[in-house]
């Protein structure tokens, strides 16, 4: 497996724990995998992601909220539409709320187990 795969399968097993109604930055993944300076190969990973059924890339944002992804997703409105319909609110393409409530850590999330 190249790196790059590897990379992206660890990126995704992030994602996939993401819980419905929250969401998560590209930075707080790439943090999270020991490579800060890499926010931009999570982006990558979620372009290549929505082919892969189980993995809710729409829960990834940049580290404002702001749904810089969304034209990745088939149709004109799908990300909003998929955090909306897990009752997350998004006003001109951007997450209300996100730094104080929907924003879901990593770093802090998965090592509470």
């Amino acid at each position: 497996m190249s790196q790059q795969n590897d990379f992206y399968e660890k990126v995704y097993g992030i994602v996939k724990k993401i819980p419905e109604g929250r969401a998560t930055s590209y930075g707080a993944i790439a943090k999270y995998l020991g490579a800060a300076r890499s926010s931009r190969m999570v982006g990558y990973a979620m372009n290549a992601a929505h082919d892969i059924i189980d993995v809710p890339a729409h829960r990834v944002v940049n580290r404002n909220g702001v749904l810089t992804g969304k034209h990745h997703f088939p149709g004109k409105n799908l990300m909003q539409q998929l955090l909306e319909s897990e009752g997350v609110e998004v006003e001109d393409d951007q997450i209300k709320e996100f730094k104080t409530k929907v924003f879901w850590d990593p770093m802090i999330e998965l090592n509470l187990d």
